[in-house]
């Protein structure tokens, strides 16, 4: 998974894709790097957590290919469908 920079707290964060949205991805839940510190021990999700930003490019919708479809046999390739 592309490393996206968070806007609140500076880290490079882990971003997974979002559903339906080929170029934008849910940045992964995590804590601000003095947040220990800050909150006597506990953890405390950074406010940029499960922000939705922008994947770098070049991203690419996957496709079936005349080959997939050949190598998946007839029975399978109309179950796909």
């Amino acid at each position: 998974m592309p490393r996206i920079e968070c806007r609140a707290c500076g880290r490079h964060i882990a971003a997974g894709p979002v559903a339906g949205r080929l170029s934008k991805g849910r940045l992964w839940r995590h804590d601000p790097p003095e947040g220990r510190n800050l909150y006597d021990g506990s953890l405390v999700s950074c406010p940029g957590s499960l922000s939705i930003v922008d994947l770098p490019l070049p991203t690419r919708q996957l496709e079936f290919t005349d080959e997939a479809m050949e190598d998946a046999g007839d029975a399978d390739a109309m179950s796909l469908f």
